[in-house]
């Protein structure tokens, strides 16, 4: 028998390359996707069909529902608020919901020369809108020929027009100024004197009927570089004394007496003489050394010379 011929072992077919599939994307991200696209389409829509109740009649705001807090003190006028309002030209009417209204409102109430800051304002429902401010306080009036000038703390110049003759009889008068306000009212005089005179005012403000004060004297600066700071202030009572007081408040200067050891001394000088201006006054009165005041009299008595008093401690 011949041999049996071997078949030919299978041969595997070729397999084909794979094809690159696009992945399908599951089918709870599509639907978020639809959502997204939804909300981004139908949401702005959706708003654009709301009323506008900017326009609503019980969202209007009228100017009496318009409240300072604090209320005007006694020394600043009472009709600020309409001043306000009219000198800015808003509305009679205002809409409470306009998202511009609070700005508005406060850039309106800063642009007041009686108002130092603007702390916040606050919209509720009922219409209703508190504007809370810092007033400016009048510490002193500042003489010079064209007149006087009300300043608060920081030399800024408050309206003359809201003070009477009688007003300025309350206040601190500073004598001795030669210049001129630098700019309208709600500005700062422009003089470091004049700064340094205000802020020994507002010191003095609440001893200043008690102490039978009457006037500031200013000093005169022989040389424009030397700071206000170094240069010394006089007081004038109302009986014609006169108070070397010596430097302004705030200086550094090293020996100077504070300002509570200043009136202190005041104080302790009307306790044991009864007045600035007996027995042979007026005087001048010194209230600068650390041991002892000194005073001598204006007019001549006996003799000029100084004398040191020594208040009761």
């Amino acid at each position: 028998m011949g041999r049996k011929k071997k078949s030919p072992e299978p041969t595997e077919p070729p397999v084909a390359a794979p094809v690159p599939v696009a992945p399908s994307r599951p089918p709870r991200m599509l639907g978020r996707l639809a959502l997204i696209v939804g909300f981004l389409v139908l949401v702005p829509w959706g708003i654009s069909q709301l009323p506008n109740l900017t326009q609503r009649a019980e969202y209007q705001l009228n100017r009496d529902d318009i409240v300072l807090v604090p209320p005007p003190a006694e020394h600043v006028p009472a009709d600020l608020l309409q001043r306000v309002l009219e000198k800015q030209k808003l509305p009679d009417q205002f809409a409470l919901l306009d998202d511009e209204l609070v700005g508005e409102l406060a850039a309106a109430f800063e642009k007041n020369p009686w108002i130092a800051k603007v702390i916040r304002v606050r919209k509720s429902y009922p219409p209703r809108v508190m504007v809370e401010v810092e007033y400016r306080r009048p510490v002193a009036f500042i003489e010079v020929e064209r007149g006087f000038y009300p300043v608060d703390a920081n030399a800024v110049l408050l309206p003359p027009a809201d003070f009477t003759p009688d007003d300025s009889r309350r206040f601190p008068i500073v004598r001795n100024v030669t210049t001129m306000p630098q700019g309208p009212s709600g500005t700062t005089w422009g003089d470091p004197l004049v700064l340094a005179a205000a802020r020994l005012a507002e010191s003095l403000f609440d001893r200043w009927e008690p102490l039978g004060l009457s006037s500031i004297v200013a000093p005169t600066r022989p040389d424009a570089s030397i700071s206000p700071g170094d240069l010394t202030f006089e007081l004038t009572t109302k009986g014609g004394s006169k108070i070397v007081w010596g430097r302004p408040p705030g200086t550094s200067h090293p020996g100077e007496l504070t300002v509570e050891q200043k009136i202190g001394r005041l104080e302790r000088y009307l306790e044991q003489f009864g007045a600035f201006d007996g027995p042979h006054g007026p005087y001048e009165i010194d209230i600068r050394h650390w041991q002892e005041i000194s005073r001598r009299p204006l007019t001549p008595v006996k003799s000029n010379a100084a004398r040191p008093v020594r208040p009761r401690r």
